[in-house]
């Protein structure tokens, strides 16, 4: 489904189903890089569930026209400013990784506005390594290479997959190669240098769930842990052998979790 939104195109999966802003509305957001192609299980679940789903692919991301945000604040601006356009008085945001500190943000700034809250690859800080910050901002395909490495747990590696003859990591790689020039690098800078998630989840009173992968080396669970120490009304679930792509290494897992919030 296309919207305008600020003079440009956006792009959101609905799931199959026809979006109506009178239903409750869940809004998916992806991470650093990626789009809406990350959540296609989740969201064709919810939305013949009784939801209204909106799988965004951010701006300068997937189908979406740019330029992207160069901030999570300037994220989180954009993002309330969609929603306002596309008629969506409340919604409950589902967010993964970079997506997670947009749907942060943008909570804290909106917070009667959200019903629930699903934190997917969250920490309370997002730093990059350096070498991967310039090799991102070369466009050298060895920052996808070092993403991919870092972003699936050790049975990914393996395969992992559970449909026969499709490959996890080379998935992810194609994905990663699809976002336009520049586009990783930025994310990549955002989420780097953003500290106020701590300042944010402290706001935040709505039902808040904090999805983690036990192997996920991005952003470990015990990163998480200064959000949960200020957070008023939030739950934890480690997945099991998951990364940091739990929604695609466990997607039946990451799909029971997001069920639990969203009921």
């Amino acid at each position: 489904m296309e919207f305008r939104a600020g003079g440009r195109k956006i792009f959101a999966a609905t799931g199959g189903a026809a979006f109506d802003a009178a239903r409750p509305v869940v809004v998916f957001l992806h991470g650093a890089g990626m789009d809406h192609t990350v959540w296609t299980l989740e969201t064709r679940y919810f939305a013949h569930h009784g939801k209204s789903v909106l799988a965004l692919d951010l701006p300068g991301h997937g189908r979406s026209e740019g330029p992207a945000p160069e901030s999570i604040a300037g994220y989180a601006d954009w993002l309330a400013s969609f929603l306002a356009a596309a008629g969506v008085a409340e919604a409950s945001f589902v967010g993964h990784s970079m997506g997670a500190l947009i749907a942060l943000e943008t909570a804290a700034r909106t917070f009667e506005e959200v019903r629930t809250l699903a934190l997917l690859g969250v920490a309370a800080r997002m730093p990059v390594h350096p070498d991967l910050l310039a090799a991102a901002a070369r466009d050298d395909p060895q920052a996808i290479e070092l993403i991919i490495a870092w972003a699936y747990g050790k049975p990914a590696h393996l395969g992992g997959h559970k449909g026969p003859g499709l490959w996890l990591l080379g998935g992810g790689k194609r994905l990663l190669e699809r976002a336009g020039k520049g586009t990783l690098a930025s994310d990549l800078r955002a989420c780097d240098a953003y500290e106020g998630a701590v300042l944010a989840a402290a706001k935040i009173a709505a039902p808040t769930l904090l999805l983690l992968g036990e192997l996920d080396r991005m952003t470990p669970p015990m990163a998480a842990v200064p959000l949960l120490d200020v957070m008023r009304d939030v739950r934890r679930v480690v997945i099991p052998e998951a990364g940091h792509m739990m929604m695609i290494e466990r997607p039946d897992a990451t799909l029971a979790a997001l069920r639990g919030i969203l009921r």
